[in-house]
């Protein structure tokens, strides 16, 4: 007689045998034509977003001459000499230096205070934390372009035109910052908290032990963004820096169109204002892609 025990055998797995996916995943996926359309439009799409790029540094290595298509999207022939150009103006080294400015010093204190709103905003309980939170992301509904004259009129009352804190002091309250930081620091297990809490860890502890290092993915990702937008931004310091002194590259650059400068060297500046912000990218990409994905699933 045999008996019998409650549990029940598992089937064995066949070696090398996979196993069966689900149908709708089955469905989902693309037939061999479906495939070869996929690779053309990439292919496609990747050819329209980096021709411009290539054109304009071709374009940048041509002699000052009129623009001919297709033959002066050519490689060859090659002439630095608007590059020397460039590099030789005291007014493009001036600009380099305040664009890096404004944006190095942006980045370090928009992160730095989006991180700490966003800890207080997830883990932190007082009353009308939720009101608070919303009232302060209602500020993306505004658009940018309503508050530059309030905001041009504060800091000029306070002294802060032609200065760089009066620059740098308006582009600080990032509500997409403290945002993807609060969605970021919600997904961080409370078990961590407290128990740096039971060892006596003082607030600024946590926050310097705890949720920074565990914030990297997301504070490269948005420290590439903050970067592009401040090095790539135009209107507001074309409001408040007045003087040739306080121009950024990017309103250098555009005054260039005014003083009939050649096509040539005005494309060698904007390569030039372009490989900082490929190298920003180049420092970031290991965790811009986690930081990304992260902040959307946490919370």
């Amino acid at each position: 007689m045999t008996v019998t025990t409650g549990t029940r055998r598992q089937p064995r797995r066949q070696p090398g045998r996979q196993t069966r996916r689900p149908r709708a995943y089955r469905a989902l996926q693309p037939g061999p034509a479906g495939r070869v359309l996929r690779t053309v439009l990439l292919a496609v799409a990747s050819v329209v977003t980096l021709f411009p790029f290539y054109a304009m540094v071709v374009l940048s290595l041509k002699p000052a001459a009129a623009v001919e298509f297709p033959g002066s999207l050519l490689p060859w022939p090659i002439d630095t000499g608007a590059y020397g150009k460039v590099l030789e103006a005291q007014s493009i080294l001036r600009w380099l230096l305040n664009t890096a400015i404004y944006s190095v010093v942006s980045v370090v204190l928009v992160l730095l205070l989006a991180a700490m709103a966003g800890y207080a905003f997830a883990k932190k309980r007082f009353p009308g934390r939720e009101t608070m939170f919303w009232s302060f992301l209602a500020m993306v509904m505004v658009p940018y372009h309503v508050t530059l004259i309030p905001t041009f009129i504060l800091i000029a009352k306070a002294g802060g035109v032609d200065t760089y804190w009066g620059l740098i002091l308006p582009t600080l309250a990032n509500a997409q910052a403290v945002f993807l930081m609060r969605q970021f620091i919600q997904g961080l297990p409370d078990e961590l908290f407290e128990a740096a809490r039971i060892d006596g860890a003082s607030e600024w502890r946590m926050f310097t032990r705890i949720v920074l290092p565990l914030c990297k993915p997301i504070l490269a990702t948005l420290g590439v963004f903050v970067f592009l937008w401040h090095w790539n931004d135009l209107l507001w310091p074309l409001i408040i820096g007045q003087s040739g002194d306080m121009r950024t590259l990017t309103v250098g650059i555009a005054s260039l169109q005014q003083e009939q400068v050649p096509l040539n060297v005005m494309l060698a500046g904007s390569v030039i204002a372009f490989v900082p912000i490929f190298a920003a990218y180049l420092v970031g990409q290991r965790y811009f892609t986690e930081g990304v994905t992260m902040s959307g699933i946490k919370g």
